[in-house]
């Protein structure tokens, strides 16, 4: 039992990391990696919605039709997504402007909708709890690690709380490129190839 617990959790880490093993979620991967803070950001986000629509469409999945299930997955996981809108725009204004659109498109997004239809409609609430947080995870750190690579490389700093700070030397180039949109998909390319390189090690 708590080896199939701790396998549920794990599997979004690396085995089936969204963005790199599933290849879910580009859309904003690629658009909300410029900075760490937006990466970050939306990695939380979408894990509170992970999390609380697996759990909420483990414990209704019984009640909930076959015929109309996609349309009630829709509604829960776009409940969520009101509230995590409503506490951004309570809380962290100036993350929420920034992230714009990306905020409510999580209600497509295929990562919530997938794992509502994968796992949290055929298991139970505390395993697909561990399911939506492992996955959250594994996608906060994935978008959190690209941000990094391409604002460290292509700005010179890493930006926290809207604050600049520079880490790279006076001398140092910035590849600026990095933080433009074709830059975003290179830096992908590679991270896929790298994770690739050491799936099959």
């Amino acid at each position: 039992m708590a080896n199939t617990i701790v396998q549920e959790f794990t599997k979004g880490l690396w085995r089936e990391i969204p963005p790199f093993r599933l290849v879910l979620g580009l859309c904003p991967t690629l658009a909300l990696t410029k900075s760490v803070e937006n990466g970050f950001g939306m990695g939380v986000a979408l894990t509170f919605v992970l999390v609380c629509s697996n759990v909420l469409i483990s414990a209704l999945r019984k009640i909930i039709p076959g015929k109309v299930r996609i349309a009630c997955f829709i509604i829960v996981v776009a409940t969520f997504v009101i509230i995590v809108e409503l506490m951004m725009q309570a809380y962290t204004y100036s993350l929420y402007q920034k992230m714009g659109i990306f905020i409510p498109l999580i209600v497509v997004n295929c990562i919530p909708l997938g794992r509502a239809e994968a796992f949290a409609s055929k298991n139970g609430v505390l395993r697909s709890a561990l399911d939506g947080l492992g996955m959250g995870i594994g996608y906060t750190l994935s978008l959190s690690t690209l941000a990094a690579f391409r604002e460290l490389f292509g700005t010179g700093a890493i930006t926290l709380y809207e604050k600049p700070i520079q880490i790279m030397g006076a001398s140092f180039e910035p590849f600026g490129f990095l933080v433009e949109a074709p830059g975003a998909f290179v830096c992908l390319g590679l991270m896929l190839c790298v994770m690739n390189m050491l799936g099959k090690k």
